[in-house]
């Protein structure tokens, strides 16, 4: 399995933006938020592998947390059943295997 790449700062502030924006407009109004407002992104890791950007990150709206992953190329948000156990355990086990950083 090919290692995964630390982005650059200016490149890691793009690909955040990019995957909340595509992400907050996987939210349907009314089952997942009332108002977007006071809705929040985080981030678990991001790295690139392959050319290809993969990240866990969550949205955390006004109604629930909705999880989301990126994997080669491809944004998919989470089953509701997904936890935030679930979610800082595949963090943390990310981030023995490639380091502490985003």
């Amino acid at each position: 399995m090919e290692k995964a790449e630390k982005l650059s700062g200016d490149q890691l502030k793009e690909v955040k933006e990019i995957l909340a924006n595509t992400a907050v407009l996987e939210l349907e109004e009314g089952e997942d938020f009332v108002e977007l407002a006071r809705t929040k992104v985080e981030f678990g890791y991001i790295y690139l592998r392959e050319d290809k950007y993969e990240s866990l990150f969550k949205v955390i709206t006004d109604k629930k947390i909705v999880f989301f992953a990126a994997q080669r190329g491809s944004l998919m948000r989470l089953q509701d059943t997904f936890t935030e156990e679930q979610f800082q355990g595949t963090v943390e086990q990310m981030k023995a295997f490639h380091g502490d950083w985003i």
